[in-house]
């Protein structure tokens, strides 16, 4: 008896694996596509052989710029920040449990947001520019912490964990909000453009800083995501396994929070990708996290790839904010879960 229903188990997580190798498949062809038409479209179109000369440099001189310069770091930082905050969020869901976790939620974004602000409407004129992507990671730190120190009571409750952080989410954005009011109008302007999610003017500078430390926290996190399937196992039984839940949640938390804080440090505020891309991962290759993570970074992508090339695109000669697309769909997909989370409560 034993043989065929081990033989049947292994078939089943056979079967899960092709399909997790498909979706991967899958979706990475469609980055692919979307990528190639992102650098076709805009205001000058651009043939698919142009735009291979103008990556490698030859071809037409305006061809070059338009295709090296303007385009293509716009669509590499638009393909990390939707990774970045993907994976972010399928992390928070994963150490919280909820469904309702993503770093705009809980309050990370709005840390990361009001640290931005800040610095835009109170320090601009003391520091250079270029340490804005500092005070939003500082931002979504000092948020989470506040979050994490609210919500602790004998340890940090996954329940708590989002309650605390509706809370202080509000009440960071009434800061912004407060901020806002009593700035001058041009640092108003600069906030507001920033806090709507944009990636418009990106550029290789911008990778660079990037880049690093997406690939410094996901080795942090490749190595740590054991830890992550324990804290899906639920507290008690992850204690009786033998592992520090407490501080294990703490670094995961805080790799969420780094991701994240980096990801609205370039990009602005983009909502709700968090959200929704782990979702879609679990839908496609089920709630294995290691299955998770990486489709959900595909997702999360693709996401804002989209969004960026439909703003910039379809709305000529006007460049929509990223951040405006993807709330459009991420607010009606939150309210969804909340009526089904009614539901099934």
């Amino acid at each position: 008896m034993n043989a065929p229903l081990h033989g049947a188990a292994a078939g089943k997580r056979g079967t899960k694996r092709n399909a997790a190798a498909r979706a991967m498949l899958s979706l990475s062809l469609i980055a692919i596509g979307l990528s190639i038409l992102y650098l076709m479209l805009g205001d000058s179109f651009i043939g698919i052989h142009r735009v291979w000369q103008g990556l490698w440099g030859r071809g037409l001189d305006e061809d070059v710029l338009i295709v090296q310069t303007l385009r293509a770091p716009r669509l590499v930082i638009a393909l990390l920040v939707g990774a970045a905050l993907a994976i972010s969020g399928a992390i928070l869901q994963a150490v919280i449990r909820n469904p309702l976790a993503a770093p705009d939620v809980i309050g990370i974004t709005g840390g990361a947001s009001l640290g931005a602000v800040l610095f835009l409407t109170v320090l601009a004129g003391t520091f250079g520019r270029e340490l804005l992507p500092l005070a939003a990671i500082i931002g979504a730190f000092c948020a989470s912490a506040l979050v994490y120190v609210l919500a602790w009571r004998k340890g940090a409750d996954s329940l708590r964990l989002v309650l605390v952080g509706i809370g202080v989410a509000s009440l960071l954005s009434a800061g912004t909000s407060f901020l806002l009011t009593f700035s001058t109008t041009y640092s108003a302007t600069s906030a507001y453009i920033w806090l709507t999610g944009t990636i418009y003017g990106s550029s290789w500078g911008d990778v660079a800083v990037l880049a690093p430390w997406l690939a410094v926290f996901g080795i942090i996190l490749y190595f740590n995501t054991g830890n992550l399937h324990a804290q899906l196992l639920g507290d008690e039984l992850a204690i009786g396994i033998g592992s520090p839940l407490q501080r294990h949640r703490l670094l995961l938390v805080s790799l969420s929070v780094a991701l994240a804080g980096s990801a609205v440090a370039i990009g602005g505020s983009i909502g709700f990708v968090g959200l929704i891309a782990p979702h879609m991962a679990r839908r496609l290759v089920g709630p294995v996290i290691h299955r998770v993570l990486p489709v959900s970074a595909l997702i999360g992508a693709i996401v804002v790839a989209a969004a960026d090339l439909i703003g910039r695109t379809v709305f000529l000669p006007y460049d929509i904010p990223v951040g405006v697309f993807t709330s459009a769909v991420g607010a009606p997909f939150f309210i969804y879960l909340l009526y089904r989370s009614r539901k099934t409560g």
